[in-house]
C-alpha cells in the first residue's frame, strides 16, 4: 500500500506544460504522424494518403472556426483566449482528422497505429494547449489532487517581533533556526461572518513564518481566474518559486501569501460580490479571509502591509476589492483583469445578481469604486498580455482611473503573451520585489535598484 501510495504522488507531481512528460507525448505525436504518411509513400499508395490530408485539412479548418467562434465572437470564458491557443486547438483537430481517415481506410497494423495515435493526438492538442495558457502545471492539478498539510496542523507559532527586529538579528548572525524553504498548506477558511461556500485556501509560508519566534509578515492575498481554484493560482503563477528566491536573499523574509476561494467551483462566477445567486463572496474575502489570518498566521495587521493580486476573474476582483477596502489593502497586482464583472450582460447580472438593484453593481465596476473612493495614497500595478488586446486597453482605463483618485500607478504589458499564466509570472516576477520594498522586506545587503524598465519581458506603459 504504501509503494502503491508513493508511486500515485510521483504521478501526480509530473509536471505537464514541460519536462519528459510534455516532450514524450509531442515526440510520439510527430512520429505517429510521419510513420502513417511514409507508410503509405513507401507502398506507393498516394490516393488515400491525399484523402487523408484532405480529412486533415477540413477537420483543421473546421476546428480553427469552432475555436474561433467559442473565443471571440461568443466568448464561452468572457475572454479571448488568444491566436496561439485557437491555432493548437486547430492543429490538433487537423492531426485527429488525419489519424481517423487512416483508421478507416487502412488496414492491419497501420490501422492498430492509426487508432493508438487518436487519443495521442488529443493528449498532445491538449498540453499544447496547456502549455500556452499555463493553467494546469502537473497531472494533480488536473484533478485537484493536493498534499499538503492543514495550517491547524502544523503548528504555526505566534508572531513575536517586527521585520525591523528580525533584520537587526540577521544583522548581528543571531537568527532563530528555521527552514531554507517556504512551505504550502491547504486549510479550510472558516466562513462565519458570510455563510459563503469556499473550497479550501491555499497559503505559502516564508522561511521566517515557519521559525519558532516569527516575525509579523505582509500578506498577500492571490485570486485564480475562472475557471480556476485556489492550487492552480499557487501552481500556475509560480509565486513559491518567486518568494523562495527571494526569502533566500532576505533572512528568510517573503510575503505570506493566501489564495482563497472567490468563487465556490470551477463553473461558477461569484462576481466578488454579496449577491444573491452565489452568496457573500466579497464578506468571505473582505471579513472571513482576514480575520482567519489574524488569528492563525504570523501576519502583520495593518492594511498598508497587505495587498491583493490576481489574474483575469481575479485581477477584476483586485480592482473591485482594493479600492472598496483601503483599509484592507495598500496595494494591488491585476493581471488581465476585466473592465467590469462580467457574467452574461448587464441587465442579466443586475437581475441574477443583485435583485434589480443596478447601483449595487455600478458599485463593484472598478473605474466607480476609485472615484467613489478617492484620494487614496494605495498603489498598483495593472498589466496585461500584449495579445490580450481588449486587457491592454482596460489596463489603460483603469490605471487612468486609479491616477485620478491619487494612486500610484505602473501600468505594464508583456510582451509575446496573452491572457494566460506565463504574462502573470513575467508581471510577478517584477512586481513581488516592488511590493516587499514598499512593505520594508528588504535588507541593506541585498537592495536592487532595478527599475521596471531594467525587466526585459515587460514593457512600461504608464
Amino acid at each position: 500500500m504504501q509503494v502503491w501510495s508513493s508511486w500515485l504522488q510521483s504521478l501526480m507531481r509530473v509536471r505537464i506544460v514541460s519536462g519528459p512528460f510534455h516532450d514524450g507525448v509531442l515526440l510520439a505525436a510527430a512520429i505517429g504522424l510521419l510513420a502513417l504518411a511514409a507508410w503509405q509513400l513507401v507502398r506507393a499508395d498516394r490516393v488515400r494518403l491525399l484523402w487523408q490530408l484532405l480529412a486533415g485539412v477540413v477537420t483543421g479548418a473546421a476546428g480553427l472556426l469552432a475555436a474561433w467562434l467559442i473565443s471571440d465572437v461568443i466568448m464561452v470564458f468572457g475572454v479571448s483566449l488568444g491566436w496561439a491557443v485557437i491555432g493548437w486547438a486547430a492543429a490538433g483537430f487537423a492531426a485527429l482528422g488525419f489519424v481517423t481517415a487512416t483508421a478507416v481506410q487502412a488496414r492491419a497494423l497501420r490501422r492498430v497505429i492509426a487508432i493508438v495515435m487518436i487519443p495521442v493526438m488529443l493528449v498532445a492538442a491538449a498540453v499544447q494547449v496547456d502549455t500556452v495558457y499555463g493553467e494546469y502545471q502537473t497531472i494533480g492539478s488536473l484533478v485537484g489532487w493536493s498534499p499538503y498539510q492543514s495550517v491547524s496542523q502544523a503548528g504555526i507559532a505566534r508572531p513575536t517581533m517586527t521585520v525591523d527586529q528580525w533584520q537587526r538579528l540577521a544583522a548581528d548572525g543571531n537568527l532563530p533556526n528555521m527552514p531554507s524553504t517556504g512551505r504550502l498548506f491547504s486549510e479550510r477558511i472558516a466562513n462565519t461572518a458570510s455563510k459563503f461556500r469556499a473550497r479550501p485556501a491555499m497559503v505559502w509560508l516564508p522561511p521566517a513564518a515557519l521559525s519558532d519566534t516569527p516575525p509579523k509578515l505582509p500578506v498577500l492575498i492571490l485570486l485564480a481566474g475562472q475557471p480556476g481554484s485556489p492550487g492552480r493560482a499557487m501552481q500556475a503563477s509560480g509565486i513559491t518559486t518567486l518568494l523562495n528566491a527571494y526569502a533566500t536573499t532576505h533572512d528568510g523574509l517573503a510575503p505570506i501569501v493566501v489564495s482563497p476561494d472567490q468563487n465556490g467551483g470551477d463553473t461558477f462566477n461569484s462576481l466578488c460580490a454579496d449577491t444573491t445567486k452565489f452568496g457573500k463572496a466579497e464578506t468571505y474575502l473582505t471579513k472571513d479571509v482576514p480575520n482567519w489570518i489574524a488569528a492563525n498566521l504570523p501576519a502583520d495587521s495593518t492594511g498598508a502591509q497587505w495587498a491583493i493580486s490576481g489574474f483575469s476573474q481575479g485581477g477584476t476582483c483586485s480592482t473591485q476589492l482594493a479600492p472598496r477596502h483601503a483599509d484592507l489593502f495598500g496595494a494591488m497586482i491585476a493581471v488581465d483583469g476585466e473592465i467590469a464583472p462580467t457574467s452574461g450582460s448587464v441587465d442579466n447580472m443586475v437581475a441574477s445578481y443583485f435583485g434589480g438593484d443596478r447601483k449595487a453593481y455600478e458599485e463593484q465596476v472598478p473605474v466607480n469604486a476609485l472615484a467613489a473612493h478617492a484620494p487614496s495614497d494605495q498603489a498598483a500595478v495593472l498589466a496585461a498580455g500584449e495579445n490580450d488586446t481588449v486587457s491592454v486597453d482596460n489596463v489603460k482605463t483603469i490605471g487612468a482611473a486609479a491616477r485620478k483618485a491619487g494612486w500610484d500607478v505602473t501600468e505594464l504589458e508583456v510582451p509575446g503573451t496573452g491572457h494566460d499564466w506565463h504574462a502573470v509570472h513575467a508581471v510577478l516576477e517584477a512586481a513581488l520585489p516592488w511590493w516587499c520594498a514598499r512593505v520594508g522586506l528588504g535588507s541593506s545587503s541585498t537592495t536592487t535598484n532595478k527599475t521596471w524598465k531594467d525587466y526585459d519581458k515587460l514593457e512600461v506603459l504608464q
